[in-house]
């Protein structure tokens, strides 16, 4: 999912919606896609969130009300939003945003599994962290 393939449809419009807080893209093969900002920000591709391997995944909470208050092109093949919340380390590629966009249903499913899994509310606030959750202390 990391890297850019040859026939991944590019971004044709990008558009930052804050009071809905979704992120629509228009992609060169016509799909156009309404991204809620909670959904990139649970499923942010930064090590903060996935953990540095399988399982060491980071459960985000609380997320519900987060905003892009900044999106900044990467290159030509990935945006880097600035949540609300500070969190500023997700490179989202093309490829990725267009996963997202298509397969946000399942995407939501898994992620209400994963919340139900740990017992967790949706709107719980995150536990303060220790050092980057890397498990180093």
């Amino acid at each position: 999912m990391a890297g850019l393939r040859p026939e991944t449809p590019t971004p044709v419009s990008i558009t930052l919606h804050g009071a809905s807080r979704v992120l629509e893209v228009g992609f060169s093969d016509g799909a156009v896609f309404r991204i809620p900002f909670e959904l990139m920000r649970v499923y942010s591709p930064s090590a903060e969130v996935q953990g540095h391997g399988p399982g060491q995944e980071v459960l985000q909470t609380g997320k519900r009300e987060v905003q892009i208050v900044d999106l900044q092109p990467v290159g030509n093949y990935a945006v880097q939003p600035v949540f609300s919340d500070g969190h500023e380390s997700g490179i989202y590629s093309w490829d990725l945003l267009y996963e997202l966009g298509a397969k946000q249903d399942e995407l939501w499913a898994a992620y209400a599994r994963r919340l139900a899994e740990a017992g967790i509310d949706r709107d719980a606030p995150m536990p303060p962290r220790a050092g980057h959750g890397c498990g180093h202390h």
